[in-house]
C-alpha cells in the first residue's frame, strides 16, 4: 500500500486533535473529489514498518496528546489497501487501546464485503458513502456530502 500525506498533528479530520494517514488508491473516482491524486495506487510513498512505527510513536507522545487515528485517502477499504490497513488497525488498537480510529471510505457500510468487515471491530468511526457533487454541503461536519453518514460503531455493537 502507497500513501499520500501523513500529518502526525490534525485537528481537521475526526474530533479532538489526531494523527491522519491519507492512502493511495480509490476506484470510486467521485467527480468533485478534492484529493483526485489520491485516485492511483502508484502515488505517494510506500508504506513500510518505519511509517508504521511513527503513527504508534505519534501516538503515544505525551507532550502532544492524540485522541486518535484518523484513516483517509483514496480509500483505506480498498481490497487492495485493507491487509495493511487491518494490520495498522489491529496494532494500534493493541498497543494504544484508549485512541480511537476513525475511517472514511466510499463503500457503504451496509454493502461491505466480508474482509472489509474484518476491520470493523477495530475502528470506532466509519464515515461511509462516495461523495456525490450535486449533493455537497460545505456546512457538513465531517463529510463532503449529504449522502454520507457517520456511524459510531460502539453506538451499534
Amino acid at each position: 500500500m502507497n500513501y499520500l500525506q501523513y500529518y502526525p498533528v490534525d485537528i481537521v479530520n475526526g474530533e479532538g486533535t489526531r494523527c491522519t494517514l491519507f492512502v493511495s488508491g480509490c476506484e470510486h473516482k467521485c467527480k468533485g473529489c478534492y484529493n483526485q491524486k489520491s485516485w492511483s495506487f502508484c502515488s505517494g510513498i510506500l508504506f513500510d514498518k518505519a511509517m508504521e512505527d511513527q503513527i504508534i510513536k505519534d501516538l503515544k507522545d505525551t507532550r502532544i496528546r492524540r485522541q486518535g487515528l484518523t484513516l483517509s485517502g483514496g480509500d483505506p477499504l480498498h481490497p487492495k489497501n485493507l491487509n495493511t490497513i487491518l494490520s495498522l488497525v489491529k496494532r494500534v488498537k493493541f498497543e494504544c487501546p484508549d485512541k480511537d480510529i476513525w475511517v472514511w471510505t466510499g463503500y457503504k457500510l451496509s454493502e461491505l464485503s466480508e474482509q472489509q468487515k474484518q476491520i470493523l471491530p477495530y475502528i470506532d468511526v466509519i464515515i461511509d458513502g462516495k461523495f456525490i457533487q450535486e449533493q455537497a454541503d460545505p456546512s457538513l461536519i465531517w463529510r463532503g456530502s449529504a449522502n454520507q453518514v457517520i456511524y459510531r460503531l460502539k453506538d451499534l455493537k
